[in-house]
């Protein structure tokens, strides 16, 4: 049997579980037989990411012969953000070792003329020099000798670097002088060339990427390695920044792929549950333990090349997403003028939340929310994790006794202040999108975000907000939703109405078969595969660009005229000039199917507590005991297995088929 057709007959007896690692929790949720969902969570081991992984499995019950694992990993994105990137060499064209270093001359603060100095990303003595330069119309200015690439060895052996991230220019027009380099690099090395990672004008951004991606290379390829040999028989797939999967053999060189791989699964998913629901125009906010990603989806979750992470530019596809540091574990305190903070310090899952008896002292987000009354000690995870009442209340008031206020209030002031980093989050993404959103509906996910939505919704004036069913795992169930894709590109540059189609089409050609060939590797055949063309234009003169669909010479540059006028007001009577071709292979649509809930009585309140301003009682309802097209009225707690929503007064929930909850502010 050919080696792909054996791939996709075991694939489709397989249990698909989508599994997103986050900075607290690791959720999961399995897509069985019979179509029918589960979800778990465990707390996450950010030492050894894989044994939550392998935890959450045997919790399950799971066989690994007959699972189809897709995942989420921060394992890429918390080496960045930790600065815990492996030794790496940069390699570029004599008199370019400095490029990393000067960058674009961009102030992270407009108006901060002094500006504290940073670290280069490479220090000079990992910066090396050699031959090899090609001209902007791909001619050979400098030859790459045989003596270079002896003192390149000689260097790369003396400083002993992990990885080798070789950028040289204009090696997008012919990739063969950067692979000399490789083959030159000794065993072991991890090699990053920028004419595989990303063959696109621009120097700088196609280094920072190389780099990147070098640079946390070896730490993904030996998570990716642990986390194959733990699961043995099963095959593995991961989540791309893009929001498409990849099979995690073919992930491992590709890192700088992977800074927004749990993210990205969130907004598949969401869009997901949000067309389910009717509504395809979404503001979108992921509150988790350590951060919140907020993002705006019309129709689709928006890509973009002119993204970033930490201090970073990161010029491969990714969901348009803005992240703070303001979750679950976000840690309350005093700055020098006596001001209440919250994050971007967070407890994370080691020791975690003063509530989660692990050993934590800090008043958190999450034990502000216990002391008010949102989060219930005894049924936190369905009950499964008994919380620790006096040890939030003790935590919080060690902050109010600094504050001269009751803990109470205290709380309510952590809520307000975490609220408040959220909604200019949400505000600031949608109008520079250039979105009302006022005219999109609230979309909350992760384990935090149902306790702060009605919140959100008031402080942004909108009237209508989502809770997705499963929204506590949602980015895990998106994993489920994505589909296999590359998305490729090459620099072309030259007048769009001059460039003969043929040359286009030619070029197109082969990123779709190159996309094919990747496909194919993993199991799928051409006839499983879609393909889209798009490319990316801008006036003669400008330096940025806008992405349109390629529809043929003519009618897409007046498609760009349109877009332009759109989006900046204007349109000029001047060239279009033609910069990248992108092209996007995709494999088979996933066939996950949300259940639809039978029909049946409406749920009663379990019981009623106390919610600090809730005005009186508040009744407690189990989520899954809720019917179809059942109301509930505010103020009410509805628990469920991972996350807790609180209506808060003035709102309504209504249950809809597949059990989203959808908010209606009264």
């Amino acid at each position: 049997m050919p080696h792909a057709l054996a791939i996709l007959f075991r694939m489709a007896d397989m249990i698909r579980l989508g599994v997103d690692t986050g900075g607290t929790f690791t959720d999961f949720v399995l897509l069985d037989e019979q179509g029918g969902l589960r979800v778990h969570k465990v707390l996450s081991t950010p030492q050894a990411p894989e044994q939550a992984i392998l935890q959450g499995i045997a919790d399950l019950g799971l066989s690994l012969a007959d699972l189809h694992l897709v995942h989420g990993s921060t394992v890429a994105t918390n080496a960045v953000l930790e600065g815990k990137g492996v030794k790496t060499l940069y390699i570029t064209n004599r008199h370019f070792a400095d490029v990393l270093t000067i960058g674009r001359q961009q102030r992270a603060e407009l108006y901060e003329l002094q500006p504290p100095p940073l670290p280069p990303p490479v220090p000079a003595e990992h910066c090396l020099e050699t031959g090899g330069r090609l001209a902007a119309d791909g001619r050979l200015l400098e030859p790459l000798s045989d003596a270079d690439l002896d003192v390149l060895r000689d260097q790369v052996r003396r400083l002993v670097p992990d990885a080798v991230a070789v950028n040289l220019l204009f090696s997008y027009l012919d990739p063969r002088l950067e692979a000399r380099i490789g083959a030159a690099m000794p065993e072991g090395v991890f090699v990053s060339l920028s004419s595989r990672v990303l063959p696109e004008i621009g120097e700088y951004e196609r280094g920072m990427a190389t780099w990147l991606n070098a640079w946390v290379g070896p730490r993904v390829a030996g998570y990716l390695e642990r986390l194959g040999n733990a699961l043995g028989a099963a095959s593995v797939a991961v989540m791309q920044s893009s929001g498409d999967t990849v099979a995690a053999q073919q992930a491992a060189g590709n890192a700088v792929r992977m800074l927004l791989s749990g993210p990205a699964g969130g907004l598949i998913a969401a869009r997901e549950v949000g067309a389910l629901a009717g509504h395809d125009r979404l503001l979108t906010f992921d509150m988790g333990g350590t951060s919140t990603d907020v993002a705006l989806i019309d129709g689709e979750p928006r890509l973009t090349t002119d993204g970033s992470i930490a201090r970073y530019p990161v010029a491969v596809p990714m969901v348009d997403m803005h992240t703070i540091g303001a979750g679950g574990g976000s840690i309350a305190w005093l700055d020098s003028g006596g001001m209440l903070r919250v994050g971007p310090q967070s407890a994370g899952a080691e020791p975690g939340p003063a509530c989660y008896g692990r050993g934590g002292v800090q008043p958190t987000v999450t034990d502000a929310n216990l002391l008010l009354g949102r989060l219930q000690s005894d049924a936190f995870l369905a009950g499964a994790m008994q919380l620790d009442a006096p040890a939030a209340v003790a935590a919080v008031g060690e902050l109010a006794a600094a504050l001269d206020q009751s803990a109470a209030q205290t709380a309510q002031d952590i809520i307000a202040v975490a609220n408040e980093h959220m909604a200019q989050a949400l505000r600031a993404t949608a109008i520079r999108r250039g979105a009302d959103p006022s005219d999109h509906v609230l979309v909350s996910f992760g384990g935090a975000g149902g306790l702060h939505v009605c919140a959100l919704a008031e402080l942004l004036d909108m009237r209508s907000a989502m809770v997705p069913v499963h929204g506590g795992v949602l980015s895990a169930l998106g994993m489920l939703a994505a589909r296999p894709g590359r998305r490729l590109s090459r620099t072309h540059i030259g007048l769009l109405s001059e460039v003969p189609v043929g040359e286009l089409e030619a070029i197109f050609g082969a990123l779709e078969a190159e996309g094919r060939a990747a496909l194919l590797h993993e199991g799928f055949f051409a006839t499983d595969c879609s393909v889209c063309a798009s490319v990316d234009l801008r006036y003669v003169g400008q330096s940025y660009t806008l992405e349109l669909p390629w529809r043929g010479p003519s009618a897409t540059s007046e498609a760009f005229h349109r877009r332009h006028q759109a989006r900046y007001g204007h349109r000029l009577d001047v060239p279009v000039e033609l910069v990248n071709l992108r092209q996007w292979v995709r494999g088979p649509q996933s066939a996950l199917r949300l259940p639809q809930l039978q029909p049946g009585r409406p749920g009663a309140a379990r019981d009623q507590c106390t919610v600090v301003g809730a005005g009186g009682p508040v009744a407690r309802y189990r989520r899954h005991e809720l019917a179809a097209g059942q109301v509930v009225e505010g103020p009410a707690l509805v628990g469920e297995a991972v996350a807790t929503t609180w209506l808060a007064p003035g709102w309504r929930l209504r249950l809809d088929p597949v059990g989203n909850l959808l908010l209606s502010r009264q």
